[in-house]
């Protein structure tokens, strides 16, 4: 396909990698960004070797390598005792067996990243205090109107403006998130505060009844970041990752867990507690229109249970690029694009809340079983090697 302007709704994490895969291929790229600047907030994410090696193509894995962590194992225990019931290599292996790292690297790292090299390749092509209304198309291509006013125009969109995209509502429908029941508690913690032997360099993923409280470095293990997820609080409604809450109310959740979790939330500054509430979006199954399509959370917004939603967004990033080189016309490689991505999202969508269900059984002696019998290990590294073996540079597209 020759050089399109593509216009995207979205700087972050996915918006960002599409315009670095886009602008590589030869495509201009216009990026809307609402905030009055380009930052990220969050905590850690992981990056398995589907995503890693997307970034690398793109040409940023170097200096991505620079500011994260490369773990050596995941373990998971048990919540109180510690035990040990699950254990998968990362590292070395995972590189060998997959082609690239896995890497743990905090959002605004990865962000900033990404941001740079944006910003070296084309300077002006994020447009910040952009706030998307809405778009209308026609043959000629498509028109993005802002909500000051403004309006813009190219030959195609891509909606990665988030678990609130206002390019989702308009394609899909407006519709209300599903209520999970579940919020989610995260920090991180400088390592200096904890002691030296606190963790080796790996994922631990404490579960136990209701609950579970996944631990890993950040930064060249300058950090420690953690989220800690709990059932049943009615009166906690609010989706955003910005909201700071009580210290001791965090406490009080994980009161008589491991030693570890105690540690690390006693170590924490106290006005740096933030919690947020888990909502499920279900899987849809149409993306696009003929100029516009969705990418990332406004497709298919994860529950954080799985580590893969910014993988997801990320290996959509590359789909669409290929998808746009093999097809004659834009809205033919949209449908390429959602038919080659919608299937294995909507799988992640639904592990990630299976894996909700598995961490937090009541149940103790039948939660050891699903990680220590034979049958749940090899079902779960038959799932692993499922999500890690994917080739987004080279995966056969139908």
């Amino acid at each position: 396909m020759d050089s399109k302007t593509v216009l995207i709704a979205g700087a972050g994490i996915g918006g960002l990698t599409a315009a670095l895969s886009l602008m590589q291929a030869g495509h201009k790229v216009k990026v809307f960004e609402q905030a009055p600047e380009l930052s990220e907030v969050g905590a850690g994410i992981q990056l398995s070797a589907n995503a890693t090696k997307v970034l690398k193509a793109i040409g940023v894995l170097d200096e991505v390598k620079l500011r994260a962590v490369a773990p050596k194992r995941v373990e998971t225990r048990l919540y109180d005792s510690g035990e040990k019931i699950f254990a998968a290599p990362q590292g070395l292996v995972h590189r060998l067996a997959f082609g690239a790292p896995y890497l743990h690297i905090h959002r605004a790292d990865l962000h900033t990243v990404l941001a740079e090299h944006l910003q070296k390749q084309s300077p002006g092509a994020v447009l910040l205090n952009a706030g998307v209304k809405g778009f209308s198309e026609d043959a000629s291509g498509v028109t993005l109107e802002l909500t000051d006013g403004r309006s813009y125009q190219g030959d195609m969109l891509i909606g990665a403006d988030g678990v609130k995209s206002v390019i989702r509502e308009q394609i899909h429908g407006k519709e209300e998130p599903n209520w999970t029941g579940n919020l989610a508690w995260r920090g991180v913690v400088l390592a200096s505060r904890l002691p030296k032997d606190f963790m080796d360099r790996q994922v631990t993923v404490f579960v136990g009844p209701g609950k579970h409280f996944v631990v890993y470095y950040l930064r060249n293990q300058e950090l420690v970041n953690f989220v800690g997820v709990v059932e049943d609080d009615p009166d906690w409604r609010e989706e955003s990752w910005t909201l700071k809450a009580p210290w001791d109310e965090l406490k009080k959740d994980f009161a008589g867990w491991h030693p570890t979790v105690q540690t690390l939330i006693d170590a924490m500054d106290r006005d740096e507690c933030y919690r947020w509430a888990l909502y499920n979006r279900l899987p849809i199954e149409n993306w696009s229109t003929h100029k516009a399509t969705l990418l990332g959370d406004s497709a298919h917004a994860t529950l954080p249970f799985f580590a893969q939603g910014a993988a997801m967004a990320i290996e959509d990033a590359w789909v669409l690029r290929r998808s746009l080189s093999e097809c004659s016309d834009v809205s033919t490689a949209l449908q390429k694009y959602q038919g080659n991505r919608i299937e294995r999202t909507a799988r992640i969508q639904k592990r990630s809340t299976k894996n909700g269900e598995l961490f937090h059984q009541q149940d103790i002696k039948a939660l050891r079983e699903s990680f220590t019998s034979r049958t749940g290990k090899q079902e779960a590294r038959a799932e692993m090697k499922w999500v890690y073996s994917y080739n987004p540079l080279k995966v056969e597209l139908s």
